[in-house]
């Protein structure tokens, strides 16, 4: 019973930085119904921003959020006019092949960069521990967690409250009648774009101190954060964020019962089976195309 505590705080950590992934990935499908495939890039950007502005400027990571936030939402926003408005209105196909050869590049430019050895960011505070109860956590993924569920909430608070917000909202139920309603359809899809890519940005500035930065990093944790949009149900961003906690909490128990070698079986087993019980995923409705806020 002593580990009950541990693998709950655990499971609470970690599942607060994987909901601000997945969020943003979630929010950028449910609007634009769009799968970016580059999600992971971005990630791993962004850890790297964290890595030399610690490195180079001797910046707190958790400081460069004030500066990485309007950065990564203005790499969105270019990256919205430069690469996806072109395909847009076209096919699922092109999209794919789109984010996905987006993906290569970024990847292979920061293996050309920054080369594929793993980096470490480690603050003074990376040792800290803190105790609550009978579990015992780090102060740097407290910190982390704090700050990703602000995040979060942010959003949806953003999508429910504000008048842009539901502008999002209506153009992901009916983009043509919101064209027709004068919403200017094109720039609420850039908007989605970099707001998606400024969550992925804040999640991996926050990632930084925690794990190790190389070139493929961003892969690990945008598997686990389609995983969660599918199982959320597509579009569903509540779906989605509720979704991430269970992912974590299978990581979490399954690392601690079997090892950590089997956690990614075990959520992609996970997957499968909701699947194939209801392929909607599990706060999905078929045909439904409202975002979950």
């Amino acid at each position: 019973m002593e580990v009950i505590p541990q693998l709950v705080v655990s499971t609470i950590l970690l599942g607060g930085l994987y909901a601000l992934i997945a969020v943003g990935l979630t929010l950028i499908f449910g609007v634009m119904r769009v799968v970016n495939f580059a999600h992971g890039e971005f990630l791993m950007l962004a850890m790297y921003a964290a890595f030399w502005a610690f490195t180079l400027l001797h910046m707190d990571p958790y400081l460069t959020l004030f500066v990485s936030l309007p950065l990564f939402f203005a790499v969105g926003w270019v990256s919205y006019r430069v690469v996806m408005r072109p395909v847009i209105h076209a096919s699922h196909n092109a999209q794919v092949f789109t984010t996905v050869g987006l993906s290569i590049l970024l990847q292979n430019a920061a293996l050309v960069l920054f080369t594929a050895d793993a980096q470490f960011l480690r603050t003074d505070y990376y040792t800290v521990v803190l105790r609550l109860g009978g579990a015992v956590f780090n102060l740097a993924q407290t910190v982390a967690f704090v700050i990703a569920v602000l995040a979060t909430v942010s959003l949806f608070a953003f999508l429910r409250w504000s008048y842009t917000g539901k502008i999002m909202r209506a153009t992901a139920q009916d983009p043509q009648v919101a064209s027709l309603m004068g919403i200017d359809t094109g720039r609420i899809y850039a908007l989605t774009w970099a707001v998606g890519i400024t969550c992925v940005g804040a999640a991996g500035v926050l990632l930084a101190p925690i794990y190790p930065v190389y070139p493929t990093a961003g892969l690990q944790f945008v598997l686990i954060a389609y995983i969660a949009v599918v199982l959320g149900g597509l579009g569903n961003m509540a779906g989605a964020l509720i979704a991430a906690v269970i992912i974590a909490a299978v990581e979490v128990i399954g690392s601690y019962t079997i090892g950590t070698a089997w956690k990614e079986v075990l959520y992609l087993m996970l997957f499968i089976f909701v699947l194939v019980v209801r392929p909607a995923g599990l706060f999905g409705q078929r045909g439904a195309e409202a975002l979950g806020t």
